[in-house]
């Protein structure tokens, strides 16, 4: 019997980035084809609109037609990737979420909500310009302007965090016979409902960075890298074709 080879790995970036935001991710796991597409309404897709089904079908197409394959995501791509393996179960060898266990619902979510309200108000341009201030700042200063988009992926985001808010949650992962990784910065405010994540997919792999931020997989490439490279190997380990 033949070992299993080591799992594709499509990465699905957040909101207002694109696909640059993992334009490191191949030079550090070496040996693993890395699949990094943009999301609808982002990076060369800003035309586009974004709509829930559109990003599913991201997904699907990135996706190879065989074989194993690990599918991870930060921020808005983590609600995205377990949308897909909710409504895909068999598809997947793995699932990874990094900055994506904030439970979309509450006083927490009404933050995001506020915050999506206010890009038709007061346009995308000038959000993006305060915003990304702040986004620098929680990168640590890194150089961010190939992996963000400006104004453009801002006005995707009422249609995306409206569609997290009505369709995401724990429940996604109460179904999943796969490795799941939940990783996130200590300083995450996204981190903060992992406990209900971990018990809804009691064996997934739970993993907190100290000091990092919702920024992780920026400022933090190799720790990122390192436990998404864990993942590969658990999904292969357990993968049954």
């Amino acid at each position: 019997m033949s070992p299993t080879p080591t799992p594709t790995l499509v990465l699905l970036h957040g909101t207002r980035m694109n696909a640059g935001f993992w334009r490191d991710y191949p030079a550090l796991l070496p040996g693993v084809r890395v699949v990094t597409p943009d999301l609808p309404g982002h990076g060369a897709r800003g035309s586009e609109e974004f709509t829930w089904q559109a990003a599913l079908a991201t997904v699907e197409s990135a996706l190879p037609p065989a074989g194993p394959v690990v599918l991870a995501g930060h921020s808005l791509g983590g609600y995205v990737a377990m949308s897909y393996a909710a409504a895909q179960p068999t598809r997947l060898a793995g699932l990874g979420l990094v900055g994506a266990t904030g439970v979309p619902a509450g006083a927490g979510a009404a933050v995001y909500r506020g915050f999506a309200q206010l890009v038709p108000l007061v346009g995308a341009e000038r959000v993006a310009r305060v915003a990304g201030a702040v986004m620098r700042r929680l990168a640590g200063g890194r150089d961010i302007g190939q992996v963000t988009d400006d104004g453009q992926g801002y006005a995707a985001m009422p249609a995306a965090w409206s569609a997290v808010m009505a369709q995401c949650g724990p429940h996604l992962l109460g179904g999943l016979d796969i490795p799941v990784l939940l990783l996130n910065g200590g300083l995450d405010q996204m981190r903060l409902g992992v406990r209900a994540y971990a018990a809804a997919c009691p064996g997934a792999c739970v993993v907190t960075v100290p000091r990092a931020t919702h920024f992780l997989p920026l400022t933090h490439p190799e720790v990122c890298a390192r436990h998404l490279r864990g993942l590969l190997d658990r999904a292969a380990q357990t993968y049954r074709g």
